[in-house]
């Protein structure tokens, strides 16, 4: 009977399953919105599987995967590379959706959080933002394809564009913040993960002095980030971090000398209110700013492949006819090939070498397959700009118009630096965009006009010369034959060029400005700085006119191709965009820090090791108003802490609370951070832990003692933490001291009799998975297999079994 009741004691948590896994597992995130977990392997594959196990899809990025995780709805997953990239991808079929290059190192933690509260502002009142453009413009146009390419092979959206369009599509969202840190000590912010708005290091902020009565800060040198973790507010950031806690002050050189640093495990915490404050302005821009850059990316998209169709056309165009300047030369003639077509137009006599090529060389079906290369590139260029650059200017235009006049809104909208002159320049260059994209439409259809007419020309002359005897050139240059004959040639030929005078004086044209010289692939290259297109003077006069009308203040735009202005364009938007960056970076202040506990030497290298969860919870203690919302939440922060740190500490895990309430106040001189110290069961070592809902930890342990017939046993434990007997902390009279060092005889003592615990038949690894919203957790043995145990208890079962 006993034996029964301690199995039903140790057992509280049922096993779903028990699944084997083809490689190990590095990472592991369960989906806030679904029951779906992804994983990264050890050769950095991500794997996707419903509950049931069931694989939705594995994708490779290539590269060392450092870090990963969930966009709140779900929807999305963001990873962090060891180059630095943070990639998007969708959920549905792991296609990549945005790459932002924001680190230079490793990524090694990620975190995306979403404002509870999506519609009211700082002031209290509902504030929804409508994006109009859907009002007067159809769906944004898509990136076209490059010739030759299937779905899937350009590597940037294809199939999935309806699914990033939902991801840049925020109006509808609620307001979110994806926050990465690398192990440099760079922290960088996007809005929705894709608009970029601030960027820190966590070397350059100055904290609160850990010593009472001193007015000294104190920087971190060496630091890494480790974990970075944004409330539920977005008022604040903590930090995990190791590096070396030194005073800075000026007076202070020799006691720097003499008292090293403090070189182990920090908590930072930053003001980031600035996103609560300021989030309806934010979204505005975000939401815009990412159109636009995304629209951007069209149209160089839309130049590159109209770039490479027309230059390929152009191509098979001189192979075929710079032939006829190398018959020319072998006839011994001096004369140019567009001469030479000249003298056949006025009705001259036709040379051997143009003879040659037309019959011979180029033909009929020769002329045909040149002009359907050109006159079909051609085509697919007027069917880029109506389907792709040309909406994707017109669209960018109205957004920027959108952002002008919010930029005009000083009060509002100067805090988060949108500065209205770099808006009403980059709007004028918007406006330029359009007016290179109708210059280069009407440039277009004149060249592929006199294409086509050249091309129809040359086909009756050969027409017209293959109807004659096979000697016809020998009659024409031998004076032997009746004349009659060449007079019979020269005459039809002459009659063909003059039926249609029109049509003759666009050969004219063709010949002697678009034969050797290509102004589509000239509006379609960057220009030299010093290189520009030739304007004619009355042009330039009436564009100086116009000016002093208004609307814009450009005179020079005539000048530049249409890539050179895009250049232009994107540099004006960079520059607008990077304002509100840099102001939203400079007010991003770090508000206090905590050292933790002393690290062994090499922990810098062994950041995963240390297992360490950060999470927030309600704080049903404090009713606070409107305003002070940011306190509405209170923090915990758990780690393991290394057996070297502190003698007679072994085994030991610490929780602390309050750390955002202790920020606030601890200028006054008290603190009202807590903590406890957790000592792991005898026989038993941390593998991982991480925090669960109602303040409750988890925690996977193994036993440290094997048999060379078993790898061992563990089990996975939860502790209530707010039953545990927390302790207020103080802060230090010295500079190397821990705070931590305080609790050294006030250790918990955990007893596996007292704790919900499950015991698991495999010796356990990191990751620990958990799931808050829907109460499982997912168990990596050290044998390849995947176990997931079903957290919450149900009711119905617990009430029969009483």
């Amino acid at each position: 009977m006993e034996t029964d009741e301690e199995e039903q004691r140790v057992t509280p948590f049922q096993l779903q399953f028990d699944k084997p896994v083809a490689s190990q597992i590095k990472i592991a995130e369960w989906n806030p919105e679904k029951d779906l977990l992804a994983m990264v392997t050890e050769d950095s594959k991500i794997l996707l599987h419903r509950f049931n196990w069931q694989r939705l899809w594995t994708i490779s990025p290539g590269k060392c995967i450092t870090s990963l995780c969930w966009r709140p709805d779900g929807k999305a997953i963001a990873v962090g590379l060891e180059d630095g990239t943070v990639s998007l991808h969708d959920v549905e079929n792991g296609k990549l959706l945005r790459s932002l290059k924001s680190h230079t190192v490793a990524v090694v933690s990620l975190n995306w959080e979403e404002d509870g509260q999506m519609t009211r502002d700082e002031y209290g009142s509902h504030s929804v933002y409508e994006d109009r453009t859907s009002r007067f413009f159809p769906p944004p146009p898509r990136v076209p394809r490059m010739p030759g390419l299937v779905s899937g092979e350009t590597g940037f959206m294809d199939d999935s564009e309806d699914s990033f369009r939902e991801l840049s599509n925020s109006s509808q969202q609620r307001f979110n913040i994806l926050c990465s840190g690398d192990k440099d000590g760079f922290i960088c912010f996007s809005i929705f993960g894709i608009f970029p708005i601030g960027k820190i290091n966590i070397h350059n902020f100055g904290a609160a002095s850990p010593l009472k009565n001193t007015e000294a800060e104190c920087r971190l040198l060496n630091a890494s980030v480790y974990k970075v973790a944004l409330s539920k507010d977005l008022c604040h950031l903590i930090v995990m971090c190791s590096g070396e806690l030194i005073e800075d002050r000026e007076e202070s050189e020799n006691r720097q000398m003499t008292e090293p640093g403090m070189h182990g495990l920090h908590c930072i915490v930053l003001d980031t209110s600035i996103f609560w404050k300021r989030k309806s302005e934010l979204h505005q821009v975000a939401q815009q700013a990412s159109n636009i850059e995304e629209l951007a990316e069209v149209i160089r998209s839309s130049i590159s492949v109209m770039h490479k169709e027309w230059s390929d056309a152009m191509r098979t165009f001189h192979d075929k006819f710079d032939s006829l300047s190398n018959l020319i030369v072998d006839h011994g003639l001096q004369s140019s090939p567009q001469e030479e077509f000249l003298s056949l137009l006025g009705g001259a006599r036709t040379s051997p070498a143009v003879h040659q090529f037309l019959v011979n060389s180029l033909g009929e079906v020769g002329v045909k397959r040149v002009s359907k290369a050109v006159c079909g590139a051609g085509k697919e260029l007027q069917l880029i700009i109506l389907n792709h650059l040309q909406p994707a200017a017109e669209i960018i235009a109205f957004r920027m118009g959108e952002l002008r006049g919010l930029s005009r809104w000083r009060a509002r909208y100067q805090g988060i630096g949108l500065d209205e002159t770099l808006i009403n320049n980059a709007t004028e260059k918007a406006g330029m965009i359009l007016v290179q994209v109708e210059r280069f439409i009407r440039v277009l259809s004149s060249v592929l006009q006199q294409f086509s007419n050249f091309f129809n020309w040359l086909l009756k002359c050969i027409k017209l010369l293959n109807s004659e005897p096979s000697d016809h050139h020998l009659l024409l240059y031998n004076r032997s034959v009746p004349s009659i004959h060449v007079f019979n040639l020269v005459i039809s030929i002459y009659s063909l060029t003059h039926t249609y005078q029109f049509g003759s004086e666009l050969v004219v044209i063709f010949l002697k400005f678009l034969y050797d010289q290509d102004p589509v692939k000239q509006l379609l290259e960057v220009s030299e700085a010093d290189e520009s297109i030739e304007v004619g003077l009355e042009t330039v006069q009436r564009v100086r006119e116009l000016v002093q009308f208004g609307g814009f203040s450009d005179c020079e735009h005539l000048q530049r191709t249409l890539a050179k202005e895009f250049q232009q364009m994107e540099s004006s938007f960079k520059e607008a965009f990077q304002m509100p960056f840099t102001t939203i970076s400079r007010k991003i202040v770090c508000e206090d820090s905590l050292p933790l506990c002393p690290l062994p030497p090499l922990s810098a290298s062994l950041s995963t090791s240390i297992p360490m969860s950060v999470s927030y919870y309600e704080d049903a203690s404090h009713s606070v108003p409107h305003q002070t919302r940011q306190h509405m939440f209170l923090d915990y922060i758990s780690f393991h802490i290394p057996d070297e740190s502190f003698s007679g500490m072994e085994n030991c895990i610490g929780i602390v609370r309050g750390i955002m309430h202790d920020s606030s106040i601890v200028k006054r001189g008290y603190t009202s951070v807590e903590a406890v110290l957790l000592c792991i069961p005898v026989g038993y070592y941390c593998v991982d832990l991480s925090l669960y809902k109602e303040s409750q930890i988890v925690l996977l342990l193994n036993e440290t003692t094997t048999t060379s017939e078993s790898a061992g046993d563990a089990c996975m434990m939860i502790v209530q933490a707010n039953d545990l007997p927390f302790v207020s902390i103080t802060r230090s009279t010295s500079l190397n001291y821990w705070n931590l060092h305080q609790l050294k005889d006030s250790v918990v003592h955990l007893q596996m009799e007292n704790e919900k615990v499950r015991s698991i038949p495999h010796s356990v690894i990191a990751p620990l998975a958990v799931s808050s919203s829907r109460g499982v957790a997912c168990v990596f043995a050290a044998r390849k297999r995947a176990l997931v145990y079903i957290l919450e208890e149900d009711e119905d079962e617990v009430s029969d079994s009483e």
